[in-house]
């Protein structure tokens, strides 16, 4: 077996001593963040920190459509937040924050923090481990691919790590991730490019010894060696970080939760001056499928102690660098690997779902909420789910270019497709103007009505365009995708196609249009 056959089939890290107050620490090769900042033309020192809420968040009880919240309280009476408890936000009337959530209703309303509604992908997967590996790898649903979307510019960029690495240009971890699992974002089509630091466990000093038996003449000698060289290459990494980590010695304060130590610890390392580019932390269990929240208060339970935590530790986070003079290199995102349904169950609970909100905070972030409040049938089932407005991989995409500032050739090599931008990140961050406009500056116009609807057979989608890639997908109400019946460039003007929905169930479906910076989504009825 070849070194690459054997170190792509294998856990490919080394693991060393806990080196940071009692948390393991885990250092990856690179991303396509990352490795787009090493060229001359894109040499920034931005860091981007991905908080990862396991276990599927339930982002209708996090940010609340106040503009239809009959709606949502009459489709989740046992668990929707009293609307007089609901959080408002600065200049934005339609929607807002769960009550657990002061701090980060206080980022928004500074101007640091913008939610993006409903984000999700087409035909959702409500499996945990598949679905998080979708958003990890960047595929589609129908899709199972074999490498990160970090690790696929990582091939690209630096072809022949781990050997010669770390070096003078790059002399730290490009990637730290706190905790114990090896994220498949960094796998590449060769080798798993991530260098592990974790806790409790002396295997690297069985590795470092210099007394440790000699290799054997054999292939597998061959692939030991190999590992020994991953692990002094994450010595050296360590005693980098350790070095970072020396030159802070006094931080704010922060709440006692595992995220905020976490994050502690990562504030600490930007602040020491490490040279890595992305941090990923994460924070359980979201998996609410009963006592979601305390009967008679619903502001209460356990979804609000999770959200408490996360929004307290991401204000402390942002403080504490705002005082260590580090919070403008800084951008954060968070993301779940899926949603919950629309309606709520018998346990004060809710089921896997689609489509969720993300939170997005920094100081270059521009503050806004994109998209429109989820739409939610009058009657909801427990089969409805909240229709997405926005890909994941947009989201990605538009920090990659806005934060990262990668340029749009090698954004169709890291995701595949040409996925839409949005505006999320002030365009200073990059020293240049990427074109994305403020997608909620025409809110109220309709950019995509079909008529009769309700309808029996058929029904005429009439759209407008402004010219450019130009789509129009057609989902059901658990998400998956029925049709695609535009995807091309356009030119500007109003067009109408008919859809012919004759074999389809009655029921609800959603039609989205996208076209550049804009979406919109159109609750469509099929009756008999």
């Amino acid at each position: 077996m070849r070194r690459r056959d054997f170190l792509k089939h294998t856990a490919s890290a080394a693991v060393l001593p806990s080196i940071i107050d009692g948390f393991s620490v885990k250092a990856f090769a690179a991303s396509p963040m990352l490795a787009a900042l090493q060229g001359a033309a894109t040499d920034t020192d931005h860091v981007l920190v991905m908080i990862q809420l396991t276990g599927g968040n339930d982002g209708l009880n996090m940010v609340i459509p106040l503009d239809i919240y009959d709606k949502y309280r009459a489709a989740r009476t046992n668990i929707a937040i009293q609307q007089g408890q609901v959080l408002p936000l600065a200049n934005n009337i339609k929607t807002g924050l769960h009550p657990a959530m002061t701090g980060i209703q206080q980022l928004y309303d500074d101007g640091k923090a913008c939610i993006i509604q409903s984000v999700g992908y087409p035909s959702p997967d409500y499996s945990h481990f598949r679905a998080m590996d979708i958003w990890l790898t960047g595929s589609n649903s129908n899709q199972v691919l074999n490498t990160g979307w970090g690790g696929r510019y990582l091939n690209y960029e630096y072809p022949n790590f781990p050997e010669g690495f770390p070096n003078a240009e790059a002399p730290d971890p490009l990637a730290i991730q706190i905790g114990s699992i090896i994220s498949p974002t960094f796998q590449g089509p060769n080798a798993n490019m991530a260098v592990a630091i974790t806790s409790a466990t002396d295997f690297y000093d069985l590795l470092d010894n210099p007394q440790q038996d000699p290799v054997p003449n054999t292939h597998w000698g061959d692939e030991l060696k190999y590992i020994r060289l991953i692990a002094k290459q994450s010595d050296k990494y360590a005693d980098s970080i350790k070095l970072a980590a020396s030159k802070v010695t006094r931080q704010g304060a922060y709440p006692d939760n595992r995220l905020a130590a976490q994050l502690k610890i990562v504030a600490r390392l930007i602040a020491g001056g490490l040279k890595t580019r992305m941090y990923m932390v994460s924070y359980g269990f979201f998996d609410t499928h009963a006592s979601q929240a305390q009967a008679g208060d619903t502001s209460k339970g356990y979804h609000a102690e999770l959200l408490g935590d996360v929004s307290s530790a991401i204000k402390a986070f942002m403080d504490d660098l705002t005082e260590l003079k580090a919070s403008r290199r800084v951008v954060g995102m968070t993301f779940s690997e899926f949603g919950r349904r629309i309606k709520s169950n018998s346990s004060m609970g809710t089921d896997h779902g689609a489509a969720a909100p993300m939170i997005v905070f920094g100081d270059y972030v521009l503050q806004g909420v994109l998209g429109n409040s989820p739409n939610i049938p009058d009657a909801s089932s427990v089969a409805d789910n909240i229709p997405m407005q926005y890909d994941f991989r947009s989201v990605y995409a538009s920090i990659l270019e806005q934060w990262f500032c990668v340029k749009e050739a090698d954004l169709k090599q890291i995701l595949f497709e040409d996925y839409q931008r949005l505006p999320i990140v002030s365009g200073l961050a990059c020293g240049v103007i990427t074109g994305t406009d403020d997608i909620n500056q025409n809110a109220g116009k309709n950019y995509i009505t079909n008529y009769p609807n309700p309808f029996v057979d058929k029904t005429y989608l009439k759209y407008k365009t402004r010219g450019g890639h130009t789509m129009i997908q057609i989902f059901d109400t658990t998400g998956r995708l029925i049709l695609v019946p535009v995807n091309k460039i356009h030119t500007a003007g109003e067009y109408t196609i008919t859809f012919d929905g004759e074999r389809l169930p009655t029921g609800v479906y959603y039609a989205r249009f996208q076209n550049g910076t804009v979406q919109q989504v159109r609750t469509m009825l099929k009756v008999r």
